[in-house]
């Protein structure tokens, strides 16, 4: 394993976990690029980033997201090793061509978004000349189980969790963007359902390409904080002001179009917004209170 644990707290995630060696992200780096062989590996699944929207440090941005996954994706090219890593939804922008992987549908509105985007485009330039596996997962709106480390970067079904355990209230932003109170659509999909794509690829290592990861549903934010009242057996929703730093910078609709991964040939349904609530909050208030 491979991270960045700094903030210590996140062991909390890997005390159960079997691990069979862990190398710090910085040190990972330094051997990837002098060409150092790790033995038998069978895949790498690179999850790694700064995943703030907030950060508008463009240098950091592309050095952490986009140079370390461009070492990444050379090393495994050169020793024949699959690799499977996180693109994101956020590269779609306001979604004003739809959500498809295709470049007309594609204008980021944040750095993050951007050093995702750039990394796709890296990847795409390269078709025809790998000779591995190589697999970009376009993530859209994923909570679910050990994500606590997150802080505000965590789902709203995790923060709205802990807003009606703390006060009773989940707070949801006033409408935006055209979208009345609470009513702004998310693509919802839940982390496990997120797993079972990754091990599918891993398993079909014939398939190579960007794909979509999400419901192919959107849901809307009361969706999700009513999911979590009915878990509760109580709780209200509280509308709270749109920032003022997030207007233009902000996306009020996904949706995910599957045809090119129903077309790869997954065929697994995904999880509702009610579904995946229910199985997340059962173990997260359990393991809150254990």
């Amino acid at each position: 394993m491979v991270d960045d644990l700094r903030d210590g707290h996140k062991i909390v995630n890997l005390a159960d976990a079997e691990i069979a060696d862990y190398i710090d992200r910085d040190d990972f780096l330094q051997l990837i690029n002098s060409g150092a062989s790790f033995g038998s590996v069978e895949a790498i699944f690179h999850q790694g980033a700064c995943s703030a929207t907030t950060e508008w440090d463009g240098q950091f941005m592309m050095k952490n997201n986009y140079e370390y996954s461009k070492s990444l994706l050379k090393w495994s090219q050169h020793h024949g090793v699959p690799f499977i890593y996180a693109s994101s939804a956020s590269v779609y922008g306001l979604g004003q061509h739809g959500f498809r992987e295709e470049r007309i549908c594609e204008c980021p509105i944040n750095m993050y978004a951007y050093s995702k985007f750039q990394f796709d485009q890296y990847v795409r330039g390269l078709a025809g000349t790998l000779n591995q596996q190589v697999v970009g997962l376009r993530y859209f709106n994923v909570y679910g189980p050990r994500e606590g480390h997150k802080g505000d970067m965590s789902s709203t079904a995790f923060k709205f969790n802990q807003q009606i355990i703390e006060s009773g209230k989940a707070r949801l932003f006033a409408g935006s963007g055209g979208y009345t109170d609470g009513q702004q659509l998310r693509d919802f999909v839940y982390v496990q359902d997120c797993v079972d794509v990754n091990l599918w690829f891993l398993d079909h290592q014939e398939v190579s390409g960007i794909f979509n990861l999400g419901t192919g549903r959107a849901q809307s934010f009361n969706d999700m904080a009513n999911a979590v009242i009915e878990w509760h057996g109580r709780g209200a929703i509280e509308y709270i002001p749109f920032p003022e730093s997030l207007k233009g910078a902000y996306q009020s609709f996904t949706q995910a179009d599957l045809a090119l991964l129903r077309k790869a040939g997954y065929e697994k349904p995904f999880l509702s917004v009610e579904q995946g609530v229910r199985s997340y909050l059962d173990w997260l208030n359990a393991s809150q209170h254990a």
